[in-house]
């Protein structure tokens, strides 16, 4: 198609298909991923206790893809990515149909399988945007894509509650729905150019990695990267707890939520995180560009900490708090999706890609977000607005030391004119 050529030969074109792309593909993926939690699943067949196993259960597939990925998105060529996503889209929507199949008692297996499936898909979005001189803005829509859809989903779930389709049939139907735009996102994505070689002077060539280049990278940077990796899972852990329940949280602040509740409250997080992540970008340096990425980290733990002191203290409405919240989270974790991975490959120019590295860290972060889950189960009468605030209160000061840290340990290893332990030199300033 001639018109297509024509827009990707054009910058601005280029840059604009592949942000829709990425946006499209991922956020219609949370179609298949997250309509489940708009659902309570109090009533026959299901009962108590059953949405916190049903959560925990697809977090537990979705930590485990991670793990898997690793090593599979670590060393999968260019050329495999597009059938990697419509396969692993192809078994979350599987695994859906069993949801609705199969007796509640193993409605678990059946969302650990779709968690499985859909786990690996960010990394290898990733990868058709990384290395380009203009990745943190793609990548800043790409983190917005999942923001916003974590909304639409629930929204799509709750509308086709309203409409008398049944919980267990509900997320099925959604993916169904779903899968046309899917599709042509996906054909969009694998239109996508690779980086040119300006593109490669400035950010590094992304490659595929075998297991010594991971484990010398790693060995390389490792007490850094712990402190980003800490960091990132504290934050997952409290992000995923505000995604998960939201109905129960609005619910514990007084709100009786609606499906436009949740789209308006993320889109305006989205819209902050989109701004704020999207411009650095501008930032051509890619050691001060590291570094400003992680003190818009920080900046956002603080912004996190002062929402749950005005709430406790009664001086915030719900509204604001849970938007104030979601920025506050989002904001380290955009920077480490959209900037801190990617500008890392760029300052030491390691044979690495961002798919590796973010894998390393989805799976710290579910990780994490598992443990606080086998506690919830265990204590169901744990009041969800209780649970949030004293996990706001342990990541607020475990991801601040976390990334102060590693702010203090690259600036050691990096001087000033950006040199680093490698000897190696930034080609990107």
């Amino acid at each position: 198609m001639r018109w297509i050529d024509r827009v990707l030969t054009d910058p601005l074109g280029s840059t604009v298909w592949s942000v829709v792309a990425a946006f499209g593909v991922y956020g219609s993926m949370y179609a298949f991923r997250k309509p489940f939690t708009a659902a309570l699943y109090l009533q026959p067949p299901f009962g108590p206790g059953t949405k916190a196993t049903l959560v925990l259960a697809q977090m537990a597939g979705y930590m485990a893809a991670k793990f898997l990925g690793i090593r599979v998105v670590a060393g999968l060529s260019p050329a495999r990515r597009g059938a990697a996503i419509l396969a692993l889209v192809a078994g979350a929507e599987l695994a859906l149909l069993l949801f609705a199949l199969l007796p509640p008692w193993l409605a678990p297996v059946a969302l650990a399988l779709n968690g499985l499936s859909l786990g690996m898909v960010y990394s290898v979005v990733v990868g058709f945007l990384e290395g380009r001189q203009l990745t943190e803005a793609l990548l800043a829509g790409l983190v917005a894509s999942f923001i916003v859809a974590d909304g639409l989903a629930k929204s799509l779930g709750s509308w086709l509650l309203q409409h008398a389709v049944p919980e267990a049939w509900m997320p099925v139907l959604a993916g169904v729905l779903c899968l046309p735009l899917c599709l042509g996102f996906l054909f969009m994505l694998q239109r996508i150019p690779p980086p040119d070689a300006a593109d490669m002077a400035a950010r590094a060539p992304r490659v595929p990695m075998a297991a010594g280049d991971r484990r010398a990278v790693f060995r390389r940077w490792a007490p850094g990267l712990t402190g980003i990796l800490f960091a990132f899972l504290l934050v997952t852990v409290l992000r995923s707890l505000r995604a998960d329940f939201a109905p129960e949280l609005w619910a514990a602040l007084g709100v009786r939520a609606n499906a436009a509740v949740y789209a308006r409250s993320e889109l305006l997080v989205a819209c902050a995180v989109l701004v704020v992540n999207g411009c650095i970008v501008l930032v051509r340096d890619n050691r001060h560009a590291f570094f400003l990425a992680l003190a818009l980290g920080v900046a956002g733990i603080g912004l996190l900490a002062t929402a749950l002191v005005a709430q406790q203290a009664g001086t915030l409405a719900p509204f604001p708090f849970i938007v104030l919240t979601g920025v506050g989270l989002a904001l380290p974790y955009a920077a480490v999706h959209t900037t801190v991975f990617e500008r890392l490959i760029a300052v030491t120019r390691d044979r690495a890609n961002m798919g590796w590295l973010m894998s390393i860290a989805d799976a710290c972060g579910y990780l994490g977000y598992v443990t606080v889950m086998l506690i919830r189960t265990q204590q169901t009468d744990l009041p969800i607005l209780t649970l949030f605030r004293t996990t706001g209160w342990i990541v607020t000061l475990g991801a601040g030391i976390g990334l102060l840290a590693a702010a203090r340990y690259f600036g050691g290893r990096w001087g000033s004119d950006g040199r680093v332990g490698t000897g190696r030199r930034d080609s990107g300033q």
